[in-house]
């Protein structure tokens, strides 16, 4: 079994200095077909990078033992050329630049976060390197024009949006105006939670909903409690957060101190903080969007289907009660790529970028096809509800596996 720090495909890690090295031809290294990604191992970004980056090995272990990537009659194996970009933008960019022209690569996988992505898109663009990422989520990524960007994930502005949904249905129920429906908004002031907030002010404005607090919080969150005592004080009927990792974590350990009743909570990264571990009941009725859910009927040629892949993944990664959709989609970026160097039956990076930009698949994770601008406009979100410490689905109501456990108990 492979520890979560552990790599099933080994071939660089961190450096701290960029240290000087010849130009290299590294996009095929005789029957290695070699990927490059700048990751965050060491900062911020580190738990949900890690996540990434076991997603992006499974895959690479399982492409391989099951013979490769064919092209032109002939299989090839994968590896991933990995450098610690230390959740740090200038970094990321940095390191691709040495991954591109010192490391030779030509096909690259995407950071963690959307910051990163952002910093490190204009290189990949610069040089007419292929990347296909699974963790940047913001739309602003998609109206640049960038023609060498492609993302598995649906963009930041769908993630909530289904919470906002689902509390105007329980207004509903309830015999409640919706304009008398009281939210809470707290987000980090970062690109990705910014595009949450935006995609939730439009589903608030089209359902006629009332905001009291719309903060903005600090990066690297650790401190919510004044937001927390304005919520207290003003008893909204929905708090919304958005803080990656570190933020969920934040707003989940001082929501049980302060005894917060609300009686919806969402937000973003329930999983990839570990709420559930860290805070037990407390955190009972949380809603959490996701990407990906192992109860979904996704199935695809590899991993077959979505909770044959979450037995996988924690039968090969200690530690994990939850599989992170961060390591799902990691997972599928791969598969995107095996793709599509089968379809171009071949190397050169024009034809892989137009072979990538045909892509139209069904995997393990969700179908995946592209717009124009890059984004994967063919698989919803979902919203999970934590019930007796379990993560289900209760929202669209197409995809729901439980009913919404409302008013959530305070423990």
């Amino acid at each position: 079994m492979l520890k979560s720090h552990q790599h099933a495909v080994i071939i660089a890690t961190a450096a701290t200095a960029v240290a000087m090295a010849s130009p290299a031809a590294a996009k095929v290294e005789g029957d290695t077909i070699v990927l490059g990604s700048a990751l965050s191992e060491t900062g911020k970004y580190s738990t949900n990078g890690i996540h990434a980056k076991n997603g992006y090995n499974i895959a690479v272990d399982l492409i391989n033992k099951r013979g490769g990537v064919k092209v032109g009659g002939k299989s090839y194996k994968l590896k991933i050329i990995y450098y610690d970009d230390e959740s740090t933008p200038a970094r990321g960019a940095q390191l691709a630049e040495r991954l591109i022209r010192q490391d030779g690569v030509k096909y690259m996988l995407g950071p963690y976060s959307s910051g990163l992505t952002k910093a490190i898109a204009p290189v990949t663009e610069k040089y007419r390197i292929p990347m296909v990422e699974a963790e940047g989520a913001s739309r602003s990524l998609f109206t640049k024009g960038y023609r060498y960007l492609f993302a598995v994930l649906s963009t930041s502005e769908q993630y909530l949006a289904s919470a906002i949904q689902l509390a105007a249905e329980i207004a509903d129920r309830n015999g409640k105006k919706r304009s008398d429906v009281k939210i809470a908004m707290a987000f980090e002031n970062d690109p990705f939670s910014l595009d949450v907030r935006a995609g939730v002010l439009a589903d608030i404005r089209r359902l006629g909903m009332r905001v009291v607090i719309d903060d903005r919080l600090p990066r690297d969150l650790s401190d919510m409690s004044a937001t927390l005592t304005k919520v207290r004080a003003l008893q909204p009927d929905l708090l919304v957060v958005s803080g990656h990792s570190k933020g969920a974590a934040t707003a989940a350990r001082q929501v049980k101190e302060l005894k917060i009743a609300t009686p919806m909570i969402a937000m973003t990264h329930c999983e990839s903080a570990k709420i559930v571990s860290k805070f037990s009941a407390a955190v009972n009725g949380f809603l959490c969007p996701t990407q990906w859910a192992e109860t979904l009927s996704y199935t695809g040629e590899y991993f077959g289907s979505a909770a044959a892949f979450d037995n996988k993944f924690k039968a090969t990664f200690s530690g994990y009660r939850t599989v992170p959709y961060q390591s799902a989609q990691a997972a599928a970026a791969v598969l995107v790529w095996k793709d599509a160097f089968e379809r171009a039956n071949g190397f050169d990076p024009e034809k892989v970028r137009d072979a990538i930009a045909a892509t139209d698949m069904v995997t393990f994770y969700g179908p995946i096809k592209f717009s124009e601008a890059g984004n994967n406009i063919a698989k919803p979100m979902v919203l999970r509800q934590i019930q007796d410490g379990r993560y289900v689905v209760v929202a669209p109501s197409k995809w729901a596996s439980h009913k919404v456990q409302w008013p959530r108990k305070v423990q």
